[in-house]
């Protein structure tokens, strides 16, 4: 697996964990008449400029020394 590919596979991990709640789930915890977004209920916050993900590249042998 490449450096590029590992990242890849973070990424995706770290999206799951920021999706927004289901439906039924904001209506259960805020109740019927509350109007609330999804992503209220996620406990992680994500933003492309405020919050970075570091992600280290996979460590691989060195191709001079063989």
């Amino acid at each position: 697996m490449t450096a590029s590919n590992h990242k890849k596979i973070v990424l995706g991990v770290h999206t799951r964990r920021t999706k927004w709640a289901p439906v039924w789930a904001v209506v259960k915890r805020f109740g019927k008449g509350k109007r609330v977004h999804p992503s209220a209920m996620t406990a992680i916050r994500r933003h492309w400029r405020r919050s970075k993900i570091k992600v280290k590249p996979r460590r691989t042998s060195k191709k001079h020394l063989g």
